[in-house]
């Protein structure tokens, strides 16, 4: 018999975060996230998406052991955003049992429908910069600490209950560096710079986070991903939070920005991208920094050891789409990516049906190596 149980102290909370841990350990593929990140993003104190979302955490048991997790999470800017009632079900992780995995979706189902919710969907967190979706392909590839890893067994599990449908897809490629940079790039970014007065700007660590250049960046994000699936405009207050977590950090050479130099320099294009820490994490002991984690970290921040790059998030405005501006932050970021020796480059994760977005890679060599789905169900 299947027991769930919703985490009501810190210690089941730790235990919540643990479970990945221990499920995974003997992955080649999966990437621990950092256990500190994860605490601090499922605390209410902490996480400012509270200030909007509702959210329960369960663990299942089976006698007595710990054999799942889930969260459910209610979004309610998201739902005032789509016009929808959606709850959604996250952190989403279970042994190949179906008996477990069903007891966990059931105890979503019915905590959405307590609270007046009509549809299921998942795997989905907080938002959209929050990692979402299962993985349906490419198992054996390599994860980063970006993305979900799953096991093949939890697609399985989603079509054996037979309740749910395919709602959304992201997919992820993998693409070689070259060697030279195409002229196709090399063209456009001369184009552009005369013809539309567009050029590369490379920010300082003063200018974002004590000129509100950070902000202006995810600004930006707000106004370029407003009309992707399930997504959710940031607060101030997140935008913060983001500014401090990874803008901080980032290595400025692998961070471009686009400004119209005939519009006062307003900032219309942005790419950030990170060295891979996801060999560094499969180090660490469980996402933990000590007692020797850090050093596996420091490594890929500032000496950059690592062959792969990840490209966290690349935002333009519609209206620079067309002149270009995408060409002009590949151009520098792959000469910055030469220099610094990385071999390959993993995207984020980008909807299957953004035509736009998965033809901008066409003038390099790469492939789509990972799915990721969510499913939805009518309640």
């Amino acid at each position: 018999m299947i027991e769930v149980q919703k985490v009501t102290t810190k210690k089941e909370l730790k235990q919540f975060v643990q479970f990945y841990y221990d499920l995974y350990r003997d992955s080649d593929y999966a990437v621990p996230f950092l256990y500190f990140d994860e605490i601090a993003t499922l605390d209410r104190q902490k996480n400012p998406s509270f200030d909007y979302c509702e959210a329960d955490y369960f663990l299942a048991r089976k006698k007595g052991q710990i054999v799942g997790r889930v969260a459910a999470i209610i979004n309610r800017r998201a739902n005032e955003r789509w016009q929808s009632r959606q709850v959604r079900f996250g952190w989403f992780d279970f042994i190949d049992d179906v008996e477990v995995s069903s007891a966990l979706l059931q105890t979503v189902e019915e905590w959405g429908r307590e609270r007046g919710m009509t549809e299921m969907i998942g795997p989905m967190s907080f938002i959209d910069t929050d990692r979402e979706g299962m993985l349906v392909e490419g198992f054996e590839e390599l994860a980063s600490m970006y993305i979900n890893y799953n096991y093949p067994y939890y697609p399985k599990h989603m079509e054996q209950l037979g309740t749910f449908e395919k709602a959304n897809d992201w997919v992820e490629a993998k693409v070689k560096v070259p060697e030279v940079v195409p002229e196709k790039f090399s063209k456009v970014t001369e184009m552009v710079r005369k013809r539309y007065n567009l050029r590369v700007h490379k920010f300082t660590r003063h200018e974002l986070m004590k000129e509100g250049k950070a902000q202006e960046i995810f600004n930006l994000l707000n106004t370029t991903y407003k009309d992707l699936y399930g997504f959710c405009t940031l607060t101030d207050k997140q935008i913060d939070l983001l500014a401090n977590n990874y803008i901080k950090l980032a290595d400025l050479n692998l961070v471009t920005g686009i400004v119209d130099a005939s519009d006062n320099d307003r900032l219309v294009g942005f790419g950030i991208t990170f060295p891979s820490f996801s060999r560094a994490l499969q180090k660490t002991r469980d996402g933990r920094l000590f007692p020797f984690g850090w050093w596996h970290l420091l490594k890929i921040l500032k000496w950059h050891k690592t062959p792969i790059v990840d490209l966290l998030l690349i935002g333009v405005l519609p209206e620079y789409r067309s002149k270009g501006a995408n060409g002009l932050i590949f151009d520098d970021l792959i000469r910055q990516f030469q220099r610094y020796g990385f071999e390959w480059a993993d995207t984020g994760p980008m909807m299957e049906t953004n035509d736009g977005v998965l033809g901008q890679w066409q003038y390099l060599e790469s492939v789509i190596h990972r799915r990721h789905r969510c499913y939805k169900k009518t309640l």
